[in-house]
């Protein structure tokens, strides 16, 4: 499988562009590059049917998060409330930084 290149990274706020939970926001919460997906928090709930063990002796099913393509997520900017291509700049200090494209204001 051919990974896709991503300038997301854990914790960063991101918008949903496609699917059943698209518009809404959220922060990721892990990357998986292998399969291109990521964990957003409280978005793409799964339900996970668990048989009883000793950790659960009742058992039942379990409601988690579940990943979503990388493709159908963009960086969110607060101050464009929308979510926006990002480009990358050296500052002052020699350190890079990530840069809205539409409002040029640090992420």
């Amino acid at each position: 499988m051919l990974t896709i290149k991503t300038r997301l990274k854990k914790g960063d706020s991101v918008i949903v562009l496609s699917g059943k939970e698209r518009g809404k926001t959220g922060n990721i919460l892990k990357l998986l590059p292998r399969k291109n997906r990521a964990v957003v928090e409280k978005l793409q709930f799964i339900k996970e049917h668990s048989k009883p063990s000793n950790s659960n002796p009742q058992g039942g099913i379990i409601e988690r998060e579940g990943s979503i393509h990388i493709s159908n997520l963009s960086l969110y900017c607060p101050r464009c409330n929308t979510g926006v291509r990002i480009k990358s700049e050296r500052l002052a200090d020699k350190s890079s930084a990530r840069i809205c494209v539409k409002c040029n204001e640090a992420i």
